[in-house]
């Protein structure tokens, strides 16, 4: 049975003030002297700190290129707009910080051992640094404070402290959050392993960041944070306390991690987001990330999978005008459990699915997430992979390569693991350095070196195992590669009007009839072999009145999601502007990297 930790929801994040300060003590006004006195006291105040990804970050790939959205997302209003820091708003929110340093400025009033106190130290700053991760990858430059602060205090109207000495302070906050975080802990809540994998995972962040981010003037220290997230990562897999869920499946074993009801004996899974409809703790995102609510993955998504032999898919002669069911045909098995597939049955129907087409989307719909069961305490109580053990080997397969460290032996600990759960033929790094995928280098032009093959491969790895978990755009970022956010994602490939099999078994399901057109009355429209009625949908230019945009209208094309041009200004759009009320209160922030 799940165990859930209480949550009080006294201790609830607090809303700031105008400066988004607190000029009160944070956590209901909780008075030191009284409060901070046993481990349960300490215990409260960071159970209502919990705060670790859930079932929402499988809609995080709407920033990406992995999907296309018709949500009014930042980035792309962005790249298509006049962004300036009067618009762009929302992120420079203190409170959170707050409330942490207000328990690491009184937790040692507690009458309680010094581990005991060291345990819960170690989870307040690795919250803060967690926080501060988040501030450094959005603005890079911003203030550190490392007590909680009041409207008086002139510490409060300082500027921007340089991202170095904030990366610095994070770092320090990890290091002593491993060092003293229990690994025994209630369940749903960070151990000392996810502790871990997150202090490897903002190590990797800060050093391919600073390394391929020549703006930062901070190149020559990317090594350091680099051998870091090597050093994490290869302790997480020493420790023999994880390892990758396969169970000699490969059609099933990476989909249990999205759609089981109990993740917490789950050998991959270090961390777990735990839903339960029966206590109160439930979520039921079938809605949103199924079908045409705000996003569709994109063609270019599909078309980074291998082939089921390993393989690449865009060395297939002509696989650019390959439809729907030619597209799914002999892949990695993972596509099919990412992204529904030709003949996937919906319990609620009990039929194969016809794909939903509709103008502003692609006609691939995802599956990760979605529950399919007609039960809805099921699908309220499926479980989340907030931190998994994959990530771990990712982190150490493309910290050593970068450090130009990698050897076959590490790729056979790291990487491999995951294709071997695929039913994939292992990656050979010889052979990728030897002839790297064309495919995959238009899109990342600044790699170079001698791992320039086998990187490549580990960025294709890493896009498909955490496909539309809310990686992608922060790996994009990371690896200087912002300009693929100007491509416009396009969909399925018809090659013109007529009728098409979505199902995989030969037998037409829709019909595209031209834009002039009318659609017949129900009993007027045709029927298949199989009786069935095709769905008719008409097709044209996106300026058209239609329901499907092809890139060429009645002459087929890709699906078509939008139109309006993109620029992504480099390197200003990699930062956001702090917003301008901000500035005007506290005239010694200033901007960055063009932002005004």
């Amino acid at each position: 049975m799940k165990k859930l930790i209480l949550l009080i929801s006294c201790l609830a994040g607090l809303t700031s003030c105008k400066k988004d300060f607190l000029d009160r003590y944070p956590q209901t006004d909780i008075s030191p002297e009284l409060f901070f006195k046993s481990e349960e006291d300490l215990s409260l105040y960071i159970n209502g700190l919990l705060s670790i990804p859930g079932k929402g970050d499988y809609q995080a790939d709407q920033n990406s290129d992995n999907t296309t959205t018709t949500a009014a997302i930042e980035i792309k209003n962005m790249m298509t707009g006049t962004p300036s820091s009067q618009t762009i708003g929302g992120g420079w929110s203190w409170g959170r910080l707050r409330d942490i340093n207000y328990f690491l400025d009184n937790y040692g009033k507690a009458e309680v051992a010094e581990e005991v106190k060291a345990h819960y130290a170690g989870l307040a700053r690795y919250y803060r640094a967690v926080f501060y991760f988040n501030m450094v990858q959005r603005y890079s430059d911003v203030p550190w404070y490392s007590h909680a602060l009041n409207p008086e205090d002139e510490e409060m109207y300082k500027g921007r402290d340089p991202r170095a000495l904030v990366v610095d302070s994070i770092m320090a906050d990890l290091a002593y959050a491993a060092a003293s975080v229990r690994e025994s802990v209630p369940s749903g809540t960070p151990d000392t392993w996810a502790v871990k994998l997150f202090y490897a995972r903002a190590a990797l962040h800060e050093g391919t960041f600073r390394k391929y981010h020549s703006e930062l003037g901070l190149e020559s220290s990317a090594g350091a944070f680099l051998e870091k997230a090597a050093s994490l990562a290869g302790e997480i897999i020493s420790s023999g306390n994880f390892a990758v869920h396969n169970t000699g499946n490969p059609g099933q074993d990476y989909a249990a991690l999205f759609n089981s009801q109990d993740l917490l004996s789950n050998s991959e899974v270090i961390l777990a987001n735990i839903y339960d409809v029966n206590k109160d703790r439930g979520s039921d995102i079938n809605s949103t990330v199924f079908g045409d609510y705000e996003q569709a993955p994109s063609r270019d998504l599909v078309q980074t999978y291998l082939n089921s032999d390993g393989t690449r898919y865009t060395e297939l002669p002509g696989y650019e005008t390959f439809g729907f069911v030619q597209e799914f045909s002999n892949r990695d098995p993972r596509l099919r459990q990412t992204l529904a597939y030709p003949g996937w049955v919906r319990q609620s129907d009990g039929t194969p699915y016809v794909q939903r087409l509709n103008k502003n989307f692609t006609g691939y719909h995802q599956l990760k997430g979605y529950s399919n069961s007609t039960s809805s305490i099921i699908n309220g109580s499926v479980d989340f992979p907030a931190y998994r053990y994959a990530e771990a080997l990712l982190i150490y397969a493309e910290a050593k390569a970068e450090l130009d460290q990698l050897t076959q032996a590490d790729l056979d600990i790291s990487l491999n693991l995951l294709r071997d759960r695929a039913g994939l033929p292992r990656l050979d790094m010889a052979l990728a350095n030897a002839n790297p995928d064309s495919f995959l280098e238009a899109k990342y032009p600044t790699l170079d070196g001698t791992n320039k093959g086998v990187l490549l491969e580990i960025r294709r790895e890493r896009r498909v195992e955490f496909a539309l978990e809310g990686y992608r755009y922060d790996d994009l970022m990371r690896w200087h590669a912002g300009k693929l956010l100007e491509n416009i994602p396009e969909g399925m490939y018809f090659p013109g009007l007529g009728k098409f099999d979505l199902t995989g078994d030969g037998i037409e399901d829709i019909m595209l009839i031209d834009k002039d057109s009318d659609i017949p009355a129900e009993d007027q429209k045709e029927k298949n072999s199989l009786g069935v009625v095709l769905t008719y949908y008409k097709a044209g230019t996106i300026n058209d009145d239609v329901t499907v945009y092809l890139e060429n209208g009645n002459n087929g094309g890709t699906m078509v999601t939008e139109t309006a041009p993109r620029q992504f200004i480099e390197p200003k759009y990699y930062y956001r502007p702090i917003p301008r009320q901000q500035v005007v209160l506290n005239p010694e922030l200033e901007q960055l990297f063009g932002w005004e």
